[in-house]
């Protein structure tokens, strides 16, 4: 049976929620990677309302990294915190699917011109090598099986276009837009047609690349973005 797109999937997390806790300025960066676990693993669900000797126990974090983190989820949209009452997480909706798609295709279609003109010839070749795999892999194995590896290579795929900016501030901001990606699909089933969509897509994008064609680049990532988008609205 299909699952979603991160479902209660534990094994990606399994190396953060575990770290210990000790002293120093990691303690919040900890209490940070394990708040967003606890969300996208579902042990916090999206959209309820929690307090913060809940998130301790819950979490296994103390007090003071826990209210640096949330502080820091709060400015990034996550979650707000209510004075005396408790937090209240983000949960996803259509429009926050569409702003965020719609931000994601400004800053991508700016950025793939840029790797079009000058990404290494080797590193494209590469993605698309990877991208051909998967697809093999998925005639053998099942979506489930392919998830997260599909993951790893979305999240390759979309880095390394974002990178050829050179730009802190807009990785800084592409990395927060993840955040909010990974929550609007928590409800999306991952299917093999799907997975196969999106690597078809990425490989009109990279082919374009290869070819050094800064214009069917763009027009592919933008077609991508579109089409991302209605499989999130249910559309195909």
């Amino acid at each position: 049976m299909p699952r979603t797109a991160r479902g209660t999937r534990t094994k990606r997390h399994a190396s953060a929620a575990g770290e210990p806790i000790g002293t120093g300025p990691r303690l919040g960066e900890v209490a940070y990677r394990r708040i967003l676990e606890g969300l996208f693993d579902r042990r916090i669900s999206a959209g309820s309302f929690i307090s913060q000797n809940e998130l301790v126990r819950l979490l296994d974090l103390p007090i003071q990294p826990l209210r640096d983190a949330l502080r820091v989820l709060e400015t990034e949209g996550i979650l707000k915190i209510h004075p005396r009452s408790g937090i209240e997480f983000l949960k996803a909706d259509l429009e926050l699917a569409r702003s965020t798609y719609q931000f994601r295709s400004i800053i991508e279609r700016s950025a793939v011109r840029a790797y079009a003109e000058t990404a290494d010839a080797n590193e494209i070749a590469r993605l698309i090598d990877m991208h051909h795999a998967l697809l093999e892999q998925l005639e053998i194995d099942s979506a489930e099986e392919c998830l997260d590896a599909m993951e790893e290579l979305e999240q390759q795929f979309h880095s390394s276009i974002i990178a050829s900016l050179r730009n802190p501030m807009i990785e800084t901001t592409a990395r927060r837009l993840k955040n909010y990606v990974a929550l609007i699909r928590l409800d999306v089933t991952a299917t093999a047609p799907r997975m196969i969509r999106t690597i078809r897509e990425h490989l009109d994008v990279l082919q374009a690349c290869e070819a050094r064609d800064q214009e069917a680049a763009e027009a592919a990532l933008a077609h991508h973005f579109q089409a991302a988008l209605q499989r999130i609205l249910g559309m195909v």
